[in-house]
């Protein structure tokens, strides 16, 4: 499990730093004044990416404290570290864990069949993550209703159909 999590942070920081770089690398190159529509749209889907990429690598992080925690055997790890919470009485209880990507948490199964998130993940990454993700489709989609709108607009200046034939 933690391999898994140790192969995707990485990933996940290369892929936020490409999607930010992207966005403010081609909007400085051409510059916030001379840039249309869509490409301004195009580089704020990159940005709001690369946001929703971070944050979710961010919680990758904290999973993987977690279960770096809960694999140690060490010294006061009965009942693990990382399914302590508040409520005593379930994390004396707990005996495994599972980690969910999807949403992301960290996921402790009791010796009665049944299982609670621990806070482990940040509280802000749940929602935040498919907040900015959304935002970032939303701006792609403008980008993309954008360009149509200006490739139909110069194809109908140049006389649309008529000029072609």
């Amino acid at each position: 499990m933690a391999s898994l999590l140790l192969l995707l942070v990485p990933l996940g920081i290369i892929v936020a730093l490409g999607l930010a770089g992207y966005g403010f690398g081609t909007l400085g190159r051409v510059g916030v004044r001379e840039a249309g529509r869509a490409l301004r749209f195009r580089c704020g889907a990159a940005v709001l990416g690369a946001v929703a990429v971070a944050l979710y690598t961010w919680g990758m992080l904290h999973l993987v404290g977690a279960t770096m925690d809960a694999e140690d055997s060490g010294t006061a790890s009965a009942p693990m570290r990382s399914c302590r919470t508040a409520d005593e009485a379930r994390w004396y209880r707990s005996v495994d864990y599972r980690v969910e990507y999807i949403p992301l948490r960290f996921v402790c199964e009791t010796s009665d069949g049944g299982s609670y998130a621990s806070d482990a993940v940040p509280g802000y990454i749940g929602p935040a993550v498919p907040a900015f993700a959304l935002a970032a489709v939303g701006c792609g989609g403008a980008a993309l209703v954008e360009s149509d709108r200006r490739a139909r607009r110069e194809f109908q200046e140049r006389g649309g159909w008529q000029a072609e034939q």
